[in-house]
């Protein structure tokens, strides 16, 4: 290439000027949440500064025992703290240009740099297998073809020229230029990608949500409730005893189990997952396929895999006229310069050695290479470049339509005779057809979004199953407003020529219609979309950046992972939609109970210390064996929904039962303050067991066998020396355990009747 006078580069006094200014490539993006930020997020709520206040308090006055409720507070901290800072570590090291040195030219010479120490009009040196660190213009070519795939999906090598302009991230795979620097550091096209990327979100989820929202209403209950228990316990006994009812008032309205139980299942699911090479970087995403309707998938990588198989050999009607062309093939697929398609004849057509006189390299602005041997110009390469046959062009167009890559193989005589046409596939995932059937089983949409050309992708469709009209839809047709968007999107499932951002905005558009868009992709070019989804899935052989922002990397590159995912994000939805009966049963007779004990100044009828130990076999430990079980019921909206109705009506119930037995212990002198609360402990368990054994329908051998377990704990409990002195209890007689187990047998029933009507109808 020859270089002209006046391009010698940068000069060094020119180089220090643009670096004093910031016009260098240094690739700083602004820092992600800081570890400070996330601690403040995870410790300043105003659960933990109710049930962190109150065991200090407990604390500090030396009721040790009955702090035990600040061991789930801080285990649920620390598990959200970790993830969280998982998850700025990943993306911290978020970026898509590696660290390779540039070559440059200043001064007239050529030499080599950091990339961070480029500036702005700096002269870049491009040969293949170089990945452009900046956004440059083109100034002198030879053959440049790029592969810009990272960036857009395009999976075939485009020819540039002069006045080009070229996006950082982009890769060389032919020839050479000399480019220009137009845009460094932030200003590229990949770090505007990459800093859009890095923004912290949480993960879609539906319990997330739910809790979240349950969190908000009990939040602004708590405020009045607190004010009215601390007030009623203060008339009802000595200051310290005041508190220790207070404090146990308040903590058993505050379902902190629930969030740290669902933190737990979701740990056991991305544990699960490991172990079929699925890296879940966020855990609530594991719920998320259980939710998703519409998959969003990239074709080249995820249906596909890197390779090209080779299809058909079509001989023409000339090719028995020249019985050497599988030898010449054979050369062609052989050479040096063979390109991913041409490679892919290799396996089919072996060497023979011939001596080739001399060599026309394939280039994407020629589109196709030629040889010669033996006297003879053998041409292979795009059919519609090499012949003006229309039989054998209408033969390729149809072969085109089919998402098949065509060449042609001819040999010049006289005139360019056409011998052989040749088709090639992408390497279709064997596993595709199957996952996607399966989704279509599922009722879970599919939409192809793929930078290539529209029957490309139309074709590579078909063939894994896809089930819709037409060839391919070219989405530079699409409308950029989401409403006429979101309209083309129901009418189409099949989309080439997509940008990034387009995919981006069609995760947008769906979303904005109610949908639950799950992504799976593998390049820089779907971050953005993965980024926007509900749910993002990256293939392991990916980029980096797709990897840093979904929520699940595929490490194996399998998409049959697929089902197996949407089982597990069943399995908790499902566990976790049945344990939250458990917690919120209990915040809704532990409300009722504190606005009741307050207002008629009554004693608070347990102990904390009480309270934990039958939270622990009712909720606590159940819900822990629980979330382990598998379940496959199929995901149905309105979890919250369905818990209330069952919750309200069981915990009124559990609340009533508590105050008719407050009352005829406060009728009579046969029962002490200790006596009360152990009547009151054991009335609450029975309630709770029925209410644990209620949502444990249809029931099996191992449901059963943790129920009762459970119950044998909690005879432990209240029989054993150590745990009725250690929790307060005492032994009741007859005549008081009378009432408490006819009471607690009349609360089962109801409880029973709530649990049936509650019970989801089956579709």
């Amino acid at each position: 290439m020859q270089i002209s006078p006046e391009l010698t580069g940068l000069t060094p006094q020119e180089v220090e000027s643009r670096m004093k200014q910031g016009l260098s490539n240094s690739q700083e993006f602004g820092k992600s949440r800081s570890i400070f930020t996330i601690l403040r997020a995870n410790l300043l709520t105003l659960f933990n500064a109710v049930v962190g206040g109150s065991f200090l308090v407990l604390l500090a006055l030396g009721y040790w025992k009955d702090a035990l409720f600040g061991i789930a507070v801080i285990t649920n901290v620390l598990i959200g703290v970790i993830q969280e800072y998982r998850s700025k570590r990943m993306l911290d090291r978020l970026t898509i240009l590696s660290k390779s040195p540039v070559q440059v030219r200043r001064s007239g010479t050529s030499q080599l740099i950091a990339i961070e120490d480029l500036v702005l009009d700096d002269l870049i040196e491009l040969k293949s297998g170089d990945q452009l660190p900046a956004d440059v213009v083109v100034l002198q070519t030879n053959g440049l073809e790029l592969d810009e795939s990272p960036l857009t999906g395009e999976a075939e090598p485009v020819a540039k020229s002069v006045s080009d302009e070229l996006y950082s991230g982009s890769i060389v795979t032919a020839g050479s230029a000399l480019a220009k620097v137009i845009k460094v550091g932030a200003d590229t096209y990949s770090s505007k990608l990459v800093s859009e990327a890095r923004a912290f979100s949480k993960v879609s989820s539906e319990i997330r949500r739910a809790l979240e929202k349950v969190i908000v209403w009990i939040s602004w209950a708590l405020g009045p409730v607190i004010l009215i228990v601390v007030y009623g316990q203060l008339q009802a006994s000595p200051w310290e005893d005041a508190v220790v009812g207070s404090v146990a008032s308040v903590i058993s309205m505050v379902p902190q189990g629930l969030v740290l139980i669902v933190s737990i299942a979701f740990a056991i699911a991305a544990t699960r997952l490991a172990k079929a090479k699925v890296l879940l970087q966020e855990l609530a995403a594991v719920e998320g396929l259980a939710r998703v309707d519409i998959v969003c998938i990239d074709k080249t990588g995820t249906l596909t895999g890197s390779g090209m198989l080779l299809d058909q050999v079509i001989e023409l009607e000339n090719s028995s006229k020249h019985p050497d062309w599988r030898s010449i093939v054979g050369e062609f697929a052989h050479l040096s310069s063979a390109n991913t398609t041409t490679k892919a004849l290799q396996e089919s057509f072996p060497t023979k050695g011939l001596v080739i006189q001399s060599e026309v390299e394939f280039t994407s602005t020629t589109k196709f290479s030629s040889i010669d041997v033996n006297g003879a110009t053998w041409l292979l390469g795009a059919p519609e470049v090499i012949t003006k046959d229309k039989d054998v062009l209408t033969k390729v167009s149809e072969l085109a339509s089919l998402g098949l890559r065509t060449l042609l193989l001819a040999v010049e005589e006289s005139e360019t005779i056409p011998l052989v046409i040749l088709t090639f596939k992408e390497e279709i995932r064997s596993e595709a057809r199957s996952t996607l059937a399966y989704l279509r089983a599922e009722g879970v949409q599919v939409r192809v979004l793929s930078g290539d050309h529209p029957e490309t992708v139309a074709g590579i469709a078909h063939a894994v199953g896809l089930d819709f009209d037409g060839t391919g839809f070219d989405a530079r047709e699409l409308p950029t407003n989401l409403d006429d968007l979101a309209k083309a999107l129901e009418l189409h499932s099949v989309f080439g020529r997509v940008t990034p951002d387009q995919k981006k905005l069609i995760v947008k558009a769906l979303q904005q219609r109610g949908h639950v868009v799950a992504m799976i992709g593998d390049g820089v070019n779907d971050a953005l979309a993965l980024k926007q989804s509900d749910l993002g899935i990256a293939m392991g052989s990916g980029s980096a950046a797709t990897r840093a922002v979904a929520n699940l990397v595929l490490l194996d590159n399998r998409f049959a992972s697929l089902p197996e995912i949407v089982g597990e994000g069943r399995r908790v939805i499902a566990n976790v939609e049945r344990l939250s009966r458990l917690f919120l049963t209990k915040t809704t007779w532990a409300m009722i109970l504190a606005i009741v004990f307050g207002l008629t100044f009554w004693e608070f009828p347990f102990l904390p210390r009480q309270l934990s130990a039958v939270d622990g076999f009712t909720i606590g430990i159940p819900a822990f064996l629980l979330a382990f079980l598998p379940n496959s019921q199929r995901y149905q909206p309105g979890f919250l929904k369905r818990a209330l109705l069952f919750c309200i009506p069981a915990g009124v119930v559990t609340a009533v039962a508590v105050i008719v037995l407050s009352l005829i212990t406060r009728s009579s002198s046969a029962w002490s303050v200790a006596d009360a609360q152990t009547g009151t402990a054991i009335l609450l368990s029975i309630t709770g067991l029925w209410v644990l054994s209620s949502l444990d329908r249809p029931t099996s051998r191992l449901k059963v066998a943790i129920l009762l377990a459970m119950v044998l704990l909690m005879i432990s409990l209240f029989y054993l020396p150590f745990t009725t002195e250690f929790f307060g209890f005492t032994y009741l007689t007859t005549e008081q355990l009378v009432p408490v187990l006819v009471i607690g047998a009349i609360g089962a029933l109801a409880i029973e009747l709530i649990s049936f009507l509650a019970r989801p109808k089956k579709r």
